[in-house]
């Protein structure tokens, strides 16, 4: 029926003294007996003639050769009842709300016709729940089921945890950490592009992703690969002259690097047989423009690491032995059961473990060479344990600056959010003991690691692990099927919804994409 006569209906309907909070939930038509049955819910007793009466409205807006049905339950929800089912719709519907829930965490008062709910949360986690419609959705589901009115509130409360023994955690012994560049042996040389000499060794493409370099080798398998055409003019002729340049993204096992490429008409064809999964080795310059710094390729050759390369490590602080003030906690994604399982997961995701972060941070600024540091104001990530969601790690982090309009448009996050968070120097150990053993993944996620790599080196905690990209993967595996390969842009193709711009959705998000994508192509890069 459409809207105006359901509510006509349900006008009728309510005139009833058994019926008058009456919902509509549903109408069968059956073409066989020419039947059409109207399921009610009601929370009143109702007479024998009230249902009647239920029968004969009904008639009325059928057509004629129809006969009517009726089919009343009555259903008057008790507390448990009603903190299940908004329990269930949250973990169904918005997960990243969800994971700061529990069950206990929901009180309800009821009224005499419907109820009034509270989310009880800590400080910090209050925008996740007012900052969108997660209080009107509840309210508009729990209409649906049951009858009466439905008011949602949201009260912030201080939440308890274990007490931890801080004499377990290993002392600083304050040696001065100074960051060096490492290198590795370049292996299986044959020219492609040329070269002056021959490169000996290349960095770890994890040690100088921020600085300005004119000389800097670089190895690695590539992952992406793009040729593109743009226009040139002739300085000499002023014609405008079509030119071709190359995209691409290489990476070492400690790190990857995007690359742009302006190849010589005479080695235009070499660079064209270049594929994803080949290893070269590149001599160019890591230069500043447009407000960060790129690597532009001078020379592309074939060249590989050494067979079974291992990574060395760089001296840090050890692991913290336990966490101190960011407690990660189980993550049940009520989803990934019926939904992540479809297909097979690869024995590659099942067989390691990965960590999938996201930040929001004051700016775009995260190489110390262009300028003061922006800074993390939340940091929000997911574990992935046997291919699904198990733990979920999210903070906010102080910070001693006003944040901008812009930034509190984008994010939803404010000043007064910010007020008690933890400093970066107390959230990241934490974050280091989470991602202790894992791969890293995230969308764009040099930009986001940046970040962390820089502040973990000020603490003296060496984010060395592996990263994988999902914007790569997507550029990989969803060519042509994207308008572009922006975050929210992947999830509508995958049908996810999610608080775009907060650290624990985007990384929930990211993380189901990551899953997808790993399935799509089988195994990782």
């Amino acid at each position: 029926m459409e809207t105006n006569k359901t509510e006509e209906y349900l006008n009728e309907i309510r005139a009833l003294g058994g019926l008058q909070n009456a919902i509509l939930t549903g109408i069968s038509v059956s073409k066989r007996d020419m039947t059409a049955e109207f399921s009610l819910i009601t929370d009143k007793t109702y007479a024998p003639a009230e249902e009647e009466a239920a029968r004969r409205i009904a008639g009325k807006y059928l057509p004629a050769a129809f006969s009517p049905r009726v089919k009343i339950t009555k259903r008057v929800p008790d507390a448990e009842i009603l903190k299940k089912r908004i329990y269930e719709f949250m973990n169904s519907r918005f997960p990243a709300a969800a994971a700061f829930l529990k069950e206990e965490d929901i009180s309800i008062e009821l009224l005499s016709s419907g109820a009034s709910f509270c989310f009880d949360v800590a400080s910090g986690e209050q925008s996740l729940f007012t900052s969108g419609k997660i209080l009107d959705e509840v309210s508009a589901y729990l209409r649906s089921v049951f009858c009466g009115a439905f008011y949602g509130n949201v009260r912030i409360v201080e939440k308890e945890r274990e007490e931890i023994s801080l004499d377990e955690l290993p002392a600083d012994d304050g040696e001065e950490y100074v960051q060096t560049t490492r290198f590795f042996p370049v292996c299986n040389f044959r020219r492609l592009d040329g070269a002056d000499a021959v490169p000996k060794y290349a960095a770890y493409i994890a040690d100088c992703g921020s600085e300005e370099n004119d000389d800097l080798t670089l190895c690695g398998a590539i992952t992406y690969l793009q040729e593109r055409a743009y226009t040139k003019k002739n300085e000499k002729t002023g014609e405008e002259v079509e030119k071709v340049r190359f995209s691409l993204t290489v990476s070492d096992g400690t790190g990857s690097m995007r690359v742009t490429y302006f190849p010589k008409k005479a080695t235009v064809e070499k660079i064209r047989e270049l594929k994803v999964g080949d290893w070269v080795v590149l001599s160019g310059a890591n230069e500043a423009f447009n407000g960060s710094v790129s690597y532009t390729a001078k020379k592309i050759n074939y060249g590989t690491a050494p067979e079974n390369f291992v990574p060395e490590p760089r001296k840090g602080k050890p692991v913290p032995a336990v966490y101190r003030t960011v407690f990660p906690e189980p993550y049940v994604d009520y989803t990934q059961a019926g939904f992540f399982d479809r297909l097979e997961k690869p024995d590659d995701l099942k067989n390691n473990t990965f960590v999938v972060f996201d930040l929001e941070t004051t700016g775009l600024n995260n190489q110390p060479s262009m300028g003061k540091m922006d800074r993390i104001i939340e940091i929000g990530a997911v574990k992935l344990v046997n291919g699904d969601v198990a733990e979920k790690f999210s903070s906010f982090v102080a910070c001693p600056d006003r944040l901008s309009p812009e930034i509190i448009n984008l994010t939803g996050i404010r000043d007064e959010d910010l007020v008690g968070a933890p400093p970066i120097d107390k959230v990241l150990p934490d974050f280091y003991k989470f991602c202790d053993g894992c791969f890293l993944v995230g969308h764009n996620v040099q930009f986001d690691y940046r970040f962390v790599r820089y502040y973990g080196e000020e603490n003296r905690y060496m984010f060395d692990q592996k990263q994988y990209d999902t914007l790569t993967l997507a550029q990989e595996l969803l060519r042509g099927e994207l308008s572009n390969y922006k975050l929210n842009t992947i999830a509508d193709y995958y049908g996810f919804v999610f608080n775009h711009h907060r650290a624990f959705d985007d990384a929930l998000t990211t993380a189901k994409i990551f899953i997808e994508l790993i399935k799509k192509r089988k195994k990782l890069p």
